[in-house]
């Protein structure tokens, strides 16, 4: 049996929920007979690469997936790369905001993901599921994230797979942004599953 460690962010940014962990935190504990570790991020650049590794280290998981919030996309987005680069254009949770920084200096200039997205996306529009592959996971935490995972998987953990996964605003957070889109939390749900059963097909 596999496992697979899948990750979301608490709230940040004067929001009061955040999409990703709402949505991990739904899913089933087994999925296409995956053991499915679920595990809450905090919204920060020094303590989330922490939290990741101790639980890699604990679970050593076949697959990390990580999930975060993209307000302004319109369907779910697994990510193509991660960046050497942090840049963020507000504080994170825990104050820091680190401007054009390197992440890890002994580390590429830039990870490609082992997941199969193209895949992943056909699979979630065959479920009238709204979801494109990704380009840019941004400067800020959810790109420091998935840098950092595949950064321990160059150089402590090389069987490992990881990836990246956005997902929109949930309607309720959209309620006094008139014409951004969002996406349901069942939709999420049902939409990180379909990508997981997926992932386990191609790479187990």
């Amino acid at each position: 049996m596999i496992t697979v460690l899948i990750t979301g962010f608490d709230p940040f940014a004067k929001e009061t929920i955040n999409p990703s962990w709402e949505a991990v935190s739904r899913l089933d504990s087994t999925i296409s007979n995956a053991n499915i570790i679920k595990l809450q991020l905090p919204t920060e650049f020094k303590s989330s690469r922490e939290k990741l590794r101790t639980a890699i280290a604990q679970y050593c998981p076949d697959i990390v997936l990580s999930v975060g919030q993209a307000g302004g996309r319109s369907g779910i987005t697994p990510e193509l790369v991660a960046i050497n680069f942090d840049d963020a254009s507000i504080p994170d949770n825990a104050g820091y905001e680190p401007h054009e920084e390197t992440i890890e200096r002994e580390g590429e200039n830039a990870y490609f993901t082992q997941l199969p997205i193209k895949k992943i996306c056909v699979t979630l529009k065959k479920a009238d599921i709204p979801s494109y592959i990704s380009t840019t996971a941004g400067t800020y935490v959810c790109n420091h994230v998935m840098y950092e995972a595949q950064f321990l998987r160059s150089t402590e953990y090389p069987q490992l797979k990881a990836g990246f996964i956005h997902i929109p605003f949930l309607p309720q957070q959209v309620v006094d942004k008139p014409g951004m889109p969002s996406l349901s939390l069942d939709d999420d749900v049902r939409g990180l599953t379909l990508a997981i059963e997926t992932i386990v097909k191609e790479l187990a």
